[in-house]
């Protein structure tokens, strides 16, 4: 299968490119030298790889950078997939579109009946992230249904691994806790720890998205369908540096840094995979214990700071 990967070079991109190499998948990668949000690049770079599928991961994803550039986030989330799945539909090869969303769009749940959250969970986005992820798709589902187009939809919860950006809790927690050990100090900021979320490994994340690429070009399933990927747990951030903080060997304490704490968090995200399991006998492998070790290793791993 030849597979073209958007936003290719970021986190997810290179443990997804990683993962189709080792299944056998002739892979090309676009990322920031094609303007995801320019159409006549799109169809020029689509033209020329002529994939059998696409995985669309090109996206601002920090959720709290969209709070200060809304307008950005919509441009490259939202007029970025429009652009990229018209494309597709010129390209010539006729390829399943995977276009990755977020479990964001479900919003603050409150009540705990309300767990886990199923795909037919109704969506309220609180952050403008969230509002592009779902905005991005019903584009998805526009094509489906409007042009015939192959497109199938992943909601990836939290996902977290070696290499991803310490803008992220996880990964900047490890990499302050390294820090703290090269430098002797006594505390690390942070920021809401009460906050749950469903954690997965980024390597059963890329796992998911081909096996819902293969089912998508077996036919399998609806067109258009949107699918959760997640462990089905949710962990608190406290947990988190707890396990860090085992898995490190470290004594550092902890202090609450206001400016880490968003201006709306959502108190908990856990949800359900049981129709990306349906379909494809997906389930995560990787246990949290061992992905934060890796995280912990990948910043000892760095260059210490300056």
């Amino acid at each position: 299968m030849r597979a073209l990967i958007t936003g290719g070079r970021g986190f997810v991109g290179g443990w997804l490119a990683r993962h189709l190499t080792d299944a056998g998948d002739d892979v090309v990668v676009i990322d920031k030298e094609v303007e995801i949000t320019d159409p006549g690049a799109l169809v020029e770079a689509l033209a020329l790889a002529r994939p059998d599928a696409i995985y669309h991961l090109a996206a601002l994803t920090h959720v709290g950078q969209s709070w200060d550039e809304p307008l950005e986030v919509f441009s490259v989330n939202i007029l970025g997939t429009g652009a990229l799945l018209a494309a597709a539909r010129q390209c010539g090869s006729d390829p399943v579109v995977l276009v990755t969303s977020s479990a964001e769009v479900y919003g603050a749940v409150t009540d705990p009946a309300l767990l886990p959250l199923t795909e037919l969970s109704p969506p309220a986005p609180l952050t403008p992230y969230a509002a592009s992820k779902l905005a991005a798709e019903a584009l998805g589902l526009q094509a489906a249904l409007g042009h015939g187009q192959r497109v199938v939809m992943a909601r990836p919860f939290n996902h977290i691994g070696a290499g991803q950006s310490p803008n992220f809790a996880v990964a900047g927690l490890a990499r302050r806790i390294v820090e703290a050990e090269r430098t002797g100090a006594a505390t690390i900021p942070v920021g809401n720890l009460a906050a749950r979320r469903d954690f997965t490994d980024v390597r059963d994340v890329v796992r998911a998205y081909r096996l819902l690429v293969e089912a998508a070009r077996n036919g399998d399933g609806a067109n258009g369908a949107v699918y959760n990927v997640c462990s089905g747990v949710d962990v608190s951030i406290q947990e988190i540096v707890d396990g860090l903080l085992a898995v490190s060997g470290s004594s550092v304490g902890l202090e609450v840094d206001p400016s880490l704490v968003r201006p709306v968090e959502v108190p908990v995200l856990r949800g359900s995979a049981s129709r990306l399991t349906s379909l494809t006998g997906w389930r995560p492998e990787i246990g949290l214990d061992e992905t934060l070790r890796d995280v912990v290793d990948y910043w000892r791993s760095q260059p210490g700071q300056p």
